[in-house]
């Protein structure tokens, strides 16, 4: 089973993630930001990794540092779990509808992170959560998980169905990224030999 856990404590955060790639979408999310726990069961559900975060962060100074911070450690324990990447597909793509609303993600897990981040909203809050802060947490994930990542909302008005279905689609697209390839499974993929 490709599985780790992670835990990250510094002076403005706490958290604990374990991760299961080989799961079926269990999950157990506490963060202190309600928005941010749905998106991210969102995330396990349709990625079919099981995902257990518990963060505790400086939530009376701003959401940033534990938004940041669940990213980072999320983001760590997928890298970990992917180990050598070997027999994984590595490409995958998505796109996400979500009624009115159409998002398209594309993964390469590369070993080279990278974001591009084309979604935008017309309210500063979803519930308690700075929408602010998603682009961020995308950012984050994708440093720690050594992906590649786009996002691009193609278009959409109700702001709760676009961060939903960014982060659908980012569930979709790893879930087809992280399987194991029955044809190569054997072979890292890439013709360096190395990821």
């Amino acid at each position: 089973m490709r599985t780790a856990t992670i835990s990250r404590k510094t002076s403005e955060t706490s958290i604990d993630v374990t991760v299961n790639l080989d799961g079926t979408g269990e999950y157990a999310v506490s963060t202190g930001i309600g928005f941010f726990d749905h998106m991210l069961e969102q995330l396990s559900r349709h990625s079919l990794i099981d995902l257990d975060v518990k963060t505790v962060g400086d939530l009376h100074i701003d959401q940033h540092h534990t938004v940041e911070d669940t990213g980072l450690a999320i983001g760590e324990a997928v890298a970990r779990a992917l180990g050598d990447k070997k027999g994984i597909r590595r490409y995958a793509d998505a796109l996400s509808p979500m009624d009115e609303t159409l998002t398209r993600v594309a993964v390469d897990i590369s070993g080279r992170p990278f974001l591009v981040f084309k979604t935008e909203f017309s309210q500063k809050r979803l519930g308690e959560m700075d929408t602010e802060m998603f682009e961020h947490w995308f950012h984050s994930f994708a440093q720690a998980a050594g992906i590649t990542l786009h996002v691009e909302t193609l278009y959409g008005v109700n702001n709760h169905h676009i961060a939903e279905s960014a982060f659908k689609g980012l569930a979709r697209a790893l879930r087809e990224a992280i399987e194991i390839d029955p044809r190569k499974a054997d072979a890292i993929p890439s013709t360096k030999g190395v990821l």
